[in-house]
């Protein structure tokens, strides 16, 4: 539904620690029209030039609290709000070239009220910011 406002545009930037790059990071909509609970987080897939980022190297932070991936499915007391701008980061050494990069992210969601899960894809090119 909301699928065209996921990629925040201007978000994509290379991670640094002690002056080196460490990976890379970009903002992030739920796109769907009501909050979850972090627990119905199944999957932030981030794949970017065509390489999907392992789930074990990715982080989500939602309003300043960081949680890896794979342990989504535990938090049941942290929610992401519509139009609330997640963090997805990425540990990837020496993170991304300057330039342009294909960007998908898809999401996976547990919705209650839905037989199988919802969620969404979305696709842009995004220059990488300083």
């Amino acid at each position: 539904m909301f699928e065209k406002y996921v990629i925040v545009p201007g978000t994509l930037r290379n991670t640094v620690a002690e002056g080196r790059s460490t990976g890379y990071e970009i903002g992030v909509r739920m796109p769907y029209y009501r909050g979850l609970a972090l627990s119905m987080v199944e999957d932030v897939a981030l794949t970017v030039d065509g390489v999907r980022a392992l789930a074990e190297a990715t982080t989500v932070t939602v309003h300043g609290n960081s949680y890896r991936l794979t342990e989504l499915g535990a938090v049941t007391d942290d929610r992401w709000e519509l139009g609330e701008v997640a963090v997805v980061r990425v540990a990837h050494p020496g993170g991304l070239a300057p330039g342009e990069h294909d960007v998908e992210v898809v999401q996976r969601l547990r919705i209650s009220y839905m037989p199988v899960p919802g969620g969404g894809r979305a696709r842009a090119v995004v220059e990488l910011s300083d």
